[in-house]
């Protein structure tokens, strides 16, 4: 909320207007200041702003601004009335549609439904489509898969509601599965569950809800699992009579649910090996002439990491000053140094090597460079025999560098 205010303030302090337009940005100025800290006062000053200059140019910014603040603050009829009217002028936008969609399901009218559904559809063929392209940023294939897996059973989860909201409970039923199928979540089997408690399916319904309650899931909450629970124990003795069996039912639940997990996590690990990585020797660097390196095979040896990029200048002056460094430890089997690139486009990274005349034992940072908390380049880190970090270089002095990393080194092998 803080970035939203700064950004209307400087556009409010905007010279160059005309009379009129001068008039309006010192209102929109002050209204802000008034309003402070507080988001629902934010809120309230750009609304009063839009009545009062409702042919104002900045509208458009300024809805988006309540969209954002409203997601901000939870303010679900806020979401649902601006993020509409961001969505006539900016139809794909993804986390706007999904919020606008669950907001409008909460209203839980057939005509709130039916937008909903609009928005659920269009989020699915947004989502759908990135499976196509490259991952983003440093994320791996596999995790770039998973995300669009979530993204896509999202969608299906909110046209489930939507269709259960507008009276069509057999493709509510068949979407929240369909959720269910392409990304387990404690949320897709509480839609299932409860459209088919709808349609009168309670075994069925009690097998959904139970997975829901078993399954270990980062997105439901304590009140999720309790209400989830109380449905659980509600449903299964108007079918059984008693809740006697119930918790051999939900320890099935929780053996299919972790099976669910664990495959999911095999087929991620066959393309990220680092993906289930806990700890900095867990992780397998993948090198520049296809061999890999796992670290666990350090484990013992003081490690030196060198992170570094194609396009980072300062990378360049350290590499000789680095070099001197590893010369000094030539004899010293127990101290590792390894050249970690964090270039986000690999391709680049052997033309660079040939062209400097630096050496090819080059690993890439397969995700390590965010478990250590690499922000900036050069970086060098160090890790004693126990696999710890007892030293982090964030860039170099040049005249001291040297023999900076030299003692660092001395150090770990003392610990």
């Amino acid at each position: 909320m803080k970035i939203l205010l700064i950004l209307l303030l400087a556009g409010a302090c905007a010279t160059g207007q005309p009379a009129d337009a001068d008039s309006e940005e010192r209102d929109l100025g002050r209204a802000l200041s008034e309003a402070g800290s507080s988001p629902i006062e934010f809120s309230r000053a750009l609304e009063s702003h839009l009545k009062k200059y409702p042919k104002t140019e900045r509208r458009a910014e300024i809805e988006r601004a309540l969209v954002k603040a409203a997601i901000e603050n939870g303010d679900e009829r806020r979401i649902a009335l601006y993020g509409q009217k961001v969505l006539e002028r900016e139809p794909d936008e993804l986390e706007i549609l999904d919020r606008v969609a669950r907001a409008l399901l909460r209203e839980d009218t057939r005509a709130s439904a039916a937008r909903a559904l609009e928005y659920a559809r269009r989020s699915e063929k947004l989502v759908s489509a990135l499976r196509s392209e490259k991952p983003s940023g440093r994320m791996s294939q596999g995790r770039w898969e998973q995300q669009v897996d979530r993204g896509v059973a999202g969608a299906l989860i909110l046209q489930a509601r939507a269709h259960g909201q507008l009276g069509r409970t057999a493709e509510a039923i068949r979407l929240a599965e369909a959720a269910f199928q392409a990304y387990p979540s404690a949320e897709a089997a509480r839609v299932a569950g409860r459209w088919l408690a709808a349609a009168g399916r309670l075994e069925e319904a009690v097998r959904h809800y139970a997975e829901a309650f078993a399954m270990a899931d980062p997105a439901a909450s304590d009140l999720d699992r309790a209400s989830d629970r109380a449905r659980l124990g509600e449903l299964y003795r108007k079918l059984k009579g008693t809740e006697t069996g119930l918790g051999d039912l939900i320890l099935a639940a929780y053996d299919r649910t972790s099976a669910l997990a664990a495959e999911r996590r095999a087929r991620l690990a066959e393309s990220d090996p680092n993906a289930n990585a806990s700890g900095l020797l867990d992780f397998t660097l993948s090198g520049l002439d296809g061999d890999r390196l796992d670290l666990k095979s350090l484990r013992g040896k003081t490690v030196v990491f060198d992170f570094w990029a194609t396009w980072c200048g300062p990378c360049r002056t350290q590499h000789p000053l680095y070099q001197e460094v590893k010369r000094r430890f030539a004899d010293r089997p127990e101290v590792v140094f390894l050249s970690v690139n964090t270039d986000e486009e690999r391709s680049a990274v052997e033309p660079f090597l040939r062209e400097n005349n630096w050496g090819r034992k080059v690993y890439f940072e397969d995700g390590l460079s965010r478990t250590l908390r690499v922000s900036s380049i050069p970086t060098t880190i160090i890790l004693n025999k126990r696999g710890e970090v007892v030293s982090r270089l964030n860039g170099f002095v040049p005249d001291r560098f040297v023999e900076m990393l030299t003692e660092r080194i001395r150090e770990a092998l003392r610990d």
